[in-house]
């Protein structure tokens, strides 16, 4: 079996999950699909497709991102965040870490402007996806500092 070092980044958010995947060597994240769901509430099949992408990429961790407050406070998107967590952490017995994700959709408006998704009807679509991929990037970077 292969060995797993890889980690999964995900935007948690009321109706959907964006999602990206590191590299096997920890250096870049890709965004990898949105899981949908009717209601807030439903998270059973959201919990799956997540378990599919673990075996399938060999994830090692998560990391999940907190969305604070501009201040810094926390709210209840922080709170549904960490028990989103915690319910990956107890199911997948896998670490599961927070990231500090202010301003990352502000960043990911930002890129798609950049690339011209910006004026796109389907924008967002693709919002989640890079809000994910920037999380997942932005633990790694904090990461590979820490190493230093």
């Amino acid at each position: 079996m292969a060995e797993k070092n890889r980690i999964l980044g995900l935007d948690y958010g009321s109706k959907t999950v964006g999602v990206a995947i590191s590299d096997p060597l920890l250096l870049t994240a890709q965004g990898l699909e949105i899981i949908r769901r009717d209601k807030p509430t439903k998270l059973r099949r959201t919990i799956a497709r997540i378990g599919q992408i673990i075996d399938e990429y060999q994830v090692k961790q998560i990391v999940v991102g907190l969305p604070k407050n501009m201040d810094g406070t926390e709210g209840e998107r922080c709170e549904l965040s960490r028990a989103f967590a915690k319910m990956l952490e107890e199911k997948f017995d896998l670490p599961v870490d927070m990231y500090d994700e202010r301003l990352t959709t502000v960043s990911a408006d930002r890129t798609m402007k950049e690339t011209g998704l910006s004026d796109h009807a389907d924008r967002k679509k693709y919002v989640d996806e890079i809000a994910a991929m920037l999380i997942l990037q932005g633990y790694m970077d904090r990461l590979s500092n820490e190493v230093k």
